[in-house]
């Protein structure tokens, strides 16, 4: 029997985001993980990123030792990073790309690119035991060569997607002609994804509207999503916004 829904992974990253613009201890993110627990999340995600602008590693160790579903690490590729991970043990870690200037994750990893390089990092990685997922663009260059690295999943980034979306709402360029490209990019990857044994997630940009076309899409298994979820608890609750974000991958994956 199919699922309901895919599974939904909750980052609470940017409710630490608020804790650190006034270098305050509230929010609580580990809080705020137990919530979406609560509430019915499968996983909880969060990026420690290189210069802590929202995640702190004290907030990692802690989230190790409470969440009770999976704790999924998203991480750049550095020596820093796999020291941490070998010390924590998450249950998942998802190699991402990482600039300081950026606001946000842009674009996905370059593995082509940078296969060798990769596929020594997952190698030292894998003492973690933890299911490695790598972050990447619907390319299917770049989602063949995850499949040739072994890595356990790739999460499709949503980004180009939710961003036609956006300016399709607003009646603004792209045209509905580019959001349905950018939508067939992402059912052509996760297609191909799943035929190469991986198991598929997304996420990026996703919100309350744009998140049920791709739920409909089912080789896709699992969404990690966090801005909107925290942008909508301002108003209705933490456990509320997530069992909403629940509902909404429901109604999408019963679309498809």
């Amino acid at each position: 029997m199919k699922p309901t829904r895919p599974r939904l992974g909750v980052n609470v990253d940017h409710v630490a985001t608020l804790r650190q613009a006034r270098q305050t201890i509230y929010p609580d993110p580990v809080s705020a993980a137990a919530l979406a627990e609560l509430a019915g999340a499968d996983q909880i995600t969060v990026h420690l990123r290189e210069d802590r602008r929202h995640i702190q590693e004290r907030d990692v160790r802690i989230l190790r030792e409470t969440v009770t579903t999976r704790l999924n690490l998203e991480m750049a590729a550095t020596e820093e990073m796999l020291a941490l991970a070998l010390s924590v043990g998450p249950d998942m870690v998802t190699l991402v790309p990482e600039k300081r200037e950026e606001q946000t994750t842009e674009g996905g990893l370059a593995v082509v690119e940078n296969f060798a390089t990769l596929q020594r990092y997952i190698e030292r990685l894998r003492p973690s035991g933890a299911y490695i997922s790598l972050f990447i663009d619907p390319d299917p260059d770049q989602i063949e060569a995850s499949a040739r690295l072994g890595v356990e999943i790739v999460e499709l980034h949503t980004g180009d997607y939710c961003e036609a979306a956006a300016h399709f709402t607003n009646r603004l360029r792209p045209s509905r002609f580019a959001l349905d490209v950018e939508l067939q990019r992402l059912v052509e990857g996760a297609k191909r994804a799943s035929n190469l044994g991986l198991v598929v997630a997304a996420g990026h940009g996703l919100n309350y509207k744009n998140v049920e076309a791709i739920a409909a899409i089912e080789p896709i298994e699992e969404f990690n999503i966090g801005h909107s979820i925290v942008a909508h608890a301002v108003f209705v609750g933490f456990e509320r916004a997530v069992r909403e974000m629940i509902e909404a991958l429901e109604a999408g994956r019963a679309r498809g």
